[in-house]
C-alpha cells in the first residue's frame, strides 16, 4: 500500500518538475535561455520568409501596368453582344406583351449612357480616324448619340419595333484595350435560310467607326461608350410563325469571325420567332 502511494507521489512530482523545475529553472524541459534562442531562431526564419515573399510580390508588381493587363490572349479579338435574349419569341398582335418584353430587357436603361444630353459632354470626333491619346493623361471619349440609331433609338418608339413585329436588335463589340481594327469594320447580319431577309442598319451600313478606337480601359477612359449597331428586322407576313436563325458578324476588317472553336469570336447567333 505504501509502495503504491510512493509511486503516485513520484509520478505527480515528475509531472510538476516537467512543467516547471525549481531546482534547474527549466520550463517544459528547457531553460529560459534555450527558449529565447528557439524563439529568436523562428523569428528570424519566418521574418526571412516574409521578406522574401514581400520582395517577390514587389518585383512582380513593378512589371504590371495599373491600367492595361499584361496578358490579354483570351481577348485578342472581340466577340459580340446582342442586347436582347439569344432566343426571341413574340406575338405581333399582343402589344402589351411587347411593351413588357422591352421593359424586362431593360433596353431603355441600357441606352441611358447614350442619351444625347449626356453625350454632349464627349468630344465630336472626325470619322475614319483612330482617336489616339497615348500621350494624354486624361482620356476623352468620342460622342455616340442615341439619336443616330433613328427608328431603333427607343426615342420615337419606346418598344424598339417589337410592337409592330419588326424588332430591333442592338449589337456591340466587347471592349478590348488597345484594339485598332484595320479596314472598315461593320456589322453584317444574315438569316440562315435560302431566301434573304430584309434588314435595316443604324448607323448606315452597320458601320463601326475607327474614331471609337482604341479603348484605354475603364479607369482612364471613364466616359467611353462603345459603338452600337442597331439591326431592324423587316419581317413580312411570310416570315411569321417560323423560327429564324440570324448570324451577325464583324466584317471589313482584320478581326477574326469564323473560328469554329469559338462561335462567339467576332460574331453572334440568335433566334427570332414572331407569331401572328
Amino acid at each position: 500500500m505504501a509502495n503504491k502511494e510512493e509511486k503516485a507521489d513520484e509520478k505527480q512530482s515528475s509531472w510538476k518538475d516537467f512543467i516547471y523545475n525549481p531546482r534547474t529553472g527549466e520550463f517544459i524541459g528547457r531553460t529560459a535561455s534555450s527558449w529565447a534562442l528557439i524563439f529568436l531562431f523562428y523569428l528570424v526564419f519566418y521574418g526571412f520568409l516574409a521578406g522574401m515573399f514581400s520582395l517577390t510580390m514587389w518585383v512582380m508588381l513593378q512589371t504590371l501596368d495599373e491600367h492595361t493587363p499584361t496578358y490579354r490572349d483570351r481577348v485578342a479579338n472581340p466577340g459580340e453582344n446582342p442586347t436582347s435574349k439569344l432566343a426571341v419569341s413574340l406575338c405581333s398582335s399582343d402589344k402589351l406583351s411587347h411593351s413588357a418584353y422591352a421593359r424586362t430587357q431593360n433596353f431603355q436603361s441600357g441606352m441611358h449612357s447614350y442619351n444625347d444630353s449626356l453625350q454632349e459632354a464627349n468630344k465630336p470626333c472626325p470619322d475614319g480616324m483612330y482617336f489616339e491619346q497615348d500621350d494624354v493623361e486624361e482620356k476623352k471619349a468620342c460622342q455616340f448619340k442615341r439619336s443616330e440609331l433613328r427608328q431603333c433609338s427607343g426615342l420615337a418608339d419606346s418598344n424598339f419595333g417589337y410592337s409592330e413585329g419588326q424588332p430591333c436588335i442592338l449589337v456591340k463589340m466587347n471592349r478590348v484595350i488597345g484594339l485598332r481594327p484595320r479596314g472598315d469594320p461593320h456589322i453584317n447580319c444574315i438569316v440562315k435560310r435560302e431566301t434573304p431577309l430584309q434588314m435595316q442598319y443604324f448607323p448606315i451600313e452597320g458601320k463601326l467607326d475607327k474614331s471609337y478606337f482604341p479603348y484605354y480601359g475603364k479607369t482612364l477612359h471613364a466616359n467611353y461608350v462603345q459603338p452600337v449597331v442597331a439591326v431592324k428586322l423587316l419581317l413580312a407576313e411570310d416570315d411569321y410563325n417560323s423560327e429564324l436563325t440570324i448570324e451577325c458578324k464583324v466584317e471589313g476588317s482584320d478581326l477574326l469571325n469564323s473560328d469554329d472553336r469559338d462561335k462567339f469570336l467576332g460574331r453572334v447567333i440568335f433566334r427570332v420567332k414572331v407569331s401572328k
